[in-house]
């Protein structure tokens, strides 16, 4: 995400390298290239100018200690600011009620209904919850078709009454149907409306006004920029809203709407979407998302994830392995199914410092681990245990029943190696232990 904004703000600080002290002669271009990628990223420029200004105030006569070169300091200052501008800090989401009643609302495509069946399987899977989801779109036939089967495939009870056309109706029956379901949240998915459409803004309103929520949160296309931070404000005098949703953020995303929303409506983010897997929602972080756009990987993030899929019970046992250099193909192919489940592989790669940049051109593909795991299925439960076994004959039958070539069993049993000798040493920087969680 952001892959333009970030090269262009890498390529400002450029202009501070080799520097002793910032100045402001030498601050100059760099603050001019900085303002001008936000423009360029659908950023507003009174918002770019107000921010740049921000960032040249702190930064002149700054003396550079400890090491820490001009250019360095000058991606600090910056990240420090980009996440100020986009909230600060994250913001509690609000699901505590009888039930906790969530009403989301936006434009038509900005992706509610898809929002809707992923915070549904995010509050059941990562909260306990008991969510029902609620289909008040009484005019896309379409919607309350694809709610549910949002709703079978996360397990959500979803409710709908197809016949009836009186959307307020509709909501307050379904908040009373989830008490006697023992529901703790409903999510109302509304449909979607423009601003200008005053009867429509006039049903929504009366929506709020009939169930009380606990949270409306506006949910963004974040590929339309500046578009859909003018549109926020329309919406959030009408309804003050308590959140913003950043959807589809795996697309071409400038970033205007994630730098400018927060700034213009004075409403956190709470959540960024990417992607149509029930499982690709997080809750948004400012600072995390800044330390991204600067290039500078989200280790956090990537360690949350880790901890979600990895047991550790089953951890402590596989470091155990690693310590005694004992890992194996079985255990290889077991992290290879749990890394699946962590996410899209291209994004767990951006999470680390410094490959994001690296691999913005190549296209890896959910798919990539394949071949690795055919060439494993094709060795013996004792070759998969014991490494060691497999001489050049073994190579050729596991080719053979992968379909692969031999020079590609060589490539694998290579990096294989080479990887179990980065895991023992990871181990030894007890590296492997804060991935997991664990404690010594």
């Amino acid at each position: 995400m952001f892959e333009s904004l970030s090269d262009k703000l890498e390529s400002a600080f450029k202009n501070l390298k080799g520097q002793g002290r910032i100045t402001e002669i030498n601050i100059a271009s760099t603050i001019k290239e900085i303002r001008r990628a936000l423009v360029d990223a659908d950023v507003n420029y009174k918002i770019a100018k107000e921010f740049t200004d921000r960032i040249k105030d702190k930064a002149v006569g700054e003396k550079v200690i400890n090491a820490i070169s001009p250019g360095q300091l000058m991606t600090k200052i910056v990240k420090d600011e980009l996440a100020e501008l986009m909230g600060g800090q994250e913001t509690e989401f609000n699901a505590k009620g009888n039930p906790a009643v969530i009403l989301i609302v936006g434009l038509q495509g900005s992706g509610k209904t898809t929002f809707s069946g992923k915070l549904a399987h995010f509050l059941k899977s990562k909260k306990g919850l008991s969510p029902m989801l609620v289909a008040a779109d009484i005019y896309r036939p379409a919607a309350m078709e694809q709610l549910k089967i949002l709703g079978e495939q996360t397990g959500v009870d979803v409710y709908i009454e197809e016949e009836n056309k009186d959307v307020v109706s509709i909501v307050k029956n379904a908040v009373k149907e989830s008490r006697s379901k023992n529901k703790n949240v409903v999510i109302i998915d509304t449909a979607g409306r423009l601003a200008i459409d005053e009867a429509m803004m006039t049903e929504i309103a009366n929506i709020k006004n009939a169930v009380n929520p606990n949270e409306i949160l506006f949910v963004v296309d974040s590929m339309t920029g500046q578009d859909a931070v003018n549109t926020a404000k329309a919406f959030n005098d009408r309804l003050n809203f308590s959140g913003v949703v950043l959807t589809k953020l795996d697309g071409d995303t400038r970033g205007g709407a994630a730098l400018s929303i927060k700034y213009t409506v004075n409403k956190p983010i709470k959540f960024i979407s990417s992607g149509e897997k029930m499982d690709t929602l997080d809750i948004f972080y400012p600072e995390r998302m800044a330390q991204r756009i600067l290039g500078m990987g989200d280790i956090t993030t990537l360690v949350e994830k880790a901890q979600e899929q990895f047991d550790e019970e089953q951890a402590k046992k596989l470091e155990g392995k690693i310590r005694k250099n004992k890992f194996d193909f079985a255990d290889f192919k077991s992290q290879l199914e749990q890394i699946k489940k962590m996410g899209n592989l291209k994004d767990l790669m951006g999470m680390i410092p410094g490959v994001g940049k690296q691999m913005k051109d190549i296209d890896i593909s959910d798919d990539s681990f394949k071949g690795i795991e055919a060439m494993i299925n094709s060795m013996t439960p004792q070759e998969r245990a014991n490494p060691d076994l497999i001489d050049s004959s073994r190579k050729k039958r596991i080719a053979k029943g992968s379909g692969k070539d031999i020079s590609e069993v060589n490539a694998f049993m290579k990096q294989f190696e080479q990887m179990r000798e980065m895991m023992k040493n990871m181990n030894k920087m007890n590296m492997f232990g804060k991935m997991m969680g664990m404690k010594r």
